[in-house]
């Protein structure tokens, strides 16, 4: 952050979008303050949202993808799409609830997420050099959530607030790139035994790869490129779904008929 961007709109936004994470009290969007579509001024907010966490001594462990959708960026009227910062509080079951961030209006999404081998900070990145930086991808669950009221939200609003992020989980198995091809892979997330999200890789901006290819370019024009070691969490596959307290939520990513990783999660509110 720099005193050009921390303009009173922007310290206004963050705070707003702070108290209501503090009280547990969605808050009104905060386009009203930023706008809906200036893309400096939205990452301003999250910025300096992410460097409050860091000072109160939350670590950075990756990235998340999102409006990775066609669909969703017609909706909110945009043609790219946005990322935000994963904590390693936001990682369950790892961290203990007591000590994760505060869900308001949690949903839920499968994904493909990658686990980096290498940095991301070439001048020229293409799709083989991003390929190549990956360690391996696994099934991911990411729990979205949105500090805004009844998620009503604009590209701004989202961006702001730190790209509706809440918790995720992994899956156990790992798979080499070499195994599949991301974009062919198929995703079926249940409740129980209800079906309530089918997708598949090519929903994720046509590729998974191709959205990392994305981040790991725009993360390097940020002045913050993508590190080894780095999750990335590379967007949804399919439509997200209320997250159910006490229900399993299942995800399940194949080829054909094998499948090749799956992940799970039981919201145990308090």
């Amino acid at each position: 952050m720099t005193t050009t961007t921390a303009t009173p709109a922007v310290l206004a936004a963050a705070e707003r979008l702070h108290t209501a994470l503090a009280t547990g009290v969605p808050a009104p969007p905060v386009r009203d303050l930023i706008g809906s579509d200036d893309i400096a001024a939205a990452y301003a907010v999250q910025s300096l949202g992410t460097m409050r966490r860091r000072n109160a001594g939350a670590r950075v462990i990756g990235r998340k993808i999102g409006l990775t959708s066609p669909a969703v960026q017609r909706q909110l009227g945009v043609d790219q799409p946005d990322f935000g910062v994963l904590f390693a509080d936001m990682q369950v079951p790892a961290t203990p609830p007591e000590h994760r961030p505060r869900l308001l209006q949690p949903r839920v999404e499968a994904e493909l997420a990658f686990v980096l081998a290498t940095d991301l900070d070439d001048d020229h990145l293409d799709a083989h050099t991003v390929r190549d930086a990956v360690d391996h991808a696994v099934a991911a669950l990411e729990i979205v959530d949105s500090r805004i009221a009844d998620w009503d939200i604009t590209f701004g609003d989202t961006v702001a607030d730190n790209a509706s992020s809440g918790w995720f989980t992994l899956g156990e198995r790992q798979l080499a790139l070499a195994e599949f091809e991301p974009r062919d892979i198929t995703m079926r997330m249940s409740f129980g035994d209800d079906v309530v999200s089918e997708g598949t890789g090519a929903a994720c901006l046509g590729d998974p790869l191709e959205a990392l290819t994305w981040l790991a370019r725009t993360a390097r024009e940020f002045g913050d490129p993508l590190r080894a070691g780095d999750i990335v969490l590379s967007g949804a596959l399919g439509p997200m779904a209320p997250l159910v307290a006490g229900v399993r939520v299942h995800a399940a990513l194949g080829h054909r008929t094998e499948t090749l990783s799956t992940v799970e999660f039981t919201w145990e509110k308090a």
